[in-house]
């Protein structure tokens, strides 16, 4: 549901002697025109339609590559195929919702989907940002701990399954406490205001609200990207240290550190662009929920759009950076369609494996043909 609405969830009360109470906290002038104008709200769709686009041909795309071929099932392509998941599911269930909100300004779409929506893509970013962590940390075990314990297949299907389980608990709240309602509907106003119903968060008290968005800012953000950064930045420095030596060894051992340290490039772009991509919208929700009036009230839905939209690109990152600026997925997504439909002979090409490569100048072991990783 749309944040403007939000500010009638804080201390919403059916009684009619809080009716004057509530109309107080109001922090906007409805007296103004701050509808969104017809240029503005054209932009606003078609960027949400392809950004759509994008992530959900994209990510499909990116998992289709990655389950079509079995050896190409190890721990970092599970967990990334389980990011395009997350993404998918973002394009699926919130971003056509948003685009009927952005047309009708209202919400037409019934209960269900009011409560769904929002726990959905609370769903969504538990999931990405969860897999982003534990990308991190198999590359973390494998490069700077080469000689100890390492993740295989099976555990990674169970860290999946764990990552969802623990969305989907963290994201209840939303499923209670979303619902379809007409927000002035108690409220004695001066002026004529909009009767039709939306669909908006309405929390038994200001201080749970803030509790648990407070709490998800923290497990869904900071803590995760505090860990994420530690987790390359011991990589970055066990890389760096191991130059010198590399650079003394054979050739096929700084080949392999090459190809580490750009398959880690790649995987610290997608972290960085999903950060960034979701901080306005962070901002913006701590800012609201903690002193709204801090926002302008004509600029509200504006900024709110902008920032929401920003994060909605965030969908698109993972098969950008990871499959369509790498000419070898290309390679592969090529060969699979080539397959499908007969169009002919599979390119041949070197590959890198992405969840094998190991940086130990001490290993003088080569992979084998049957490499298990995503070509880079």
């Amino acid at each position: 549901a749309r944040a403007q609405y939000r500010w009638s969830t804080m201390q919403h009360n059916t009684n009619h002697n809080h009716d004057h109470a509530l109309w107080e906290e109001i922090p906007w002038d409805f007296t103004e025109d701050c509808s969104l104008s017809v240029s503005g709200g054209t932009f606003l769709i078609i960027a949400y339609s392809t950004v759509m686009a994008v992530g959900l041909i994209g990510n499909s795309c990116l998992v289709f590559v990655i389950t079509w071929h079995k050896e190409m099932r190890n721990v970092t392509n599970i967990f990334i195929a389980n990011l395009s998941c997350s993404d998918i599911l973002m394009c699926i269930v919130c971003l056509p919702v948003t685009i009927v909100y952005t047309l009708t300004d209202r919400w037409i779409l019934g209960d269900a989907l009011c409560r769904l929506t929002p726990f959905v893509q609370c769903i969504s970013v538990s999931v990405s940002i969860f897999s982003l962590v534990l990308i991190a940390m198999e590359r973390y075990q494998l490069i700077v701990h080469p000689t100890r314990w390492k993740p295989v297949v099976s555990q990674s299907y169970l860290a999946v399954v764990i990552t969802w389980i623990v969305g989907c608990l963290m994201s209840v709240p939303f499923l209670s406490y979303s619902v379809l309602t007409l927000p002035f509907q108690n409220l004695s106003v001066p002026f004529p205001i909009g009767d039709h119903p939306v669909c908006m968060e309405r929390w038994p008290s200001v201080q749970e609200r803030r509790a648990y968005t407070t709490s998800l800012l923290i497990v869904q953000y900071v803590l995760p990207l505090a860990l994420i950064t530690i987790c390359y930045l011991h990589i970055y420095l066990r890389l760096r240290r191991r130059k010198d030596t590399v650079a003394r060894g054979r050739s096929a051992a700084q080949k392999k550190n090459n190809g580490s340290a750009r398959i880690n490039a790649i995987l610290v772009s997608v972290v960085v662009v999903f950060a960034l991509s979701w901080l306005p919208l962070n901002v913006f929700n701590t800012v609201f929920d903690w002193n709204h009036e801090a926002i302008p009230s004509c600029s509200h839905d504006i900024i709110f759009s902008f920032c929401h939209l920003a994060a909605m690109a965030s969908t698109c990152v993972n098969p950008v950076i990871y499959g369509f600026l790498n000419s070898n997925f290309q390679k592969q997504l090529k060969s699979t369609l080539s397959r499908c439909r007969c169009w002919g002979v599979t390119e041949r090409y070197e590959s890198v494996p992405l969840s094998t490569v190991s940086t130990e100048v001490t290993k003088g072991s080569v992979l084998s043909n049957g490499s298990t990783g995503v070509q880079i």
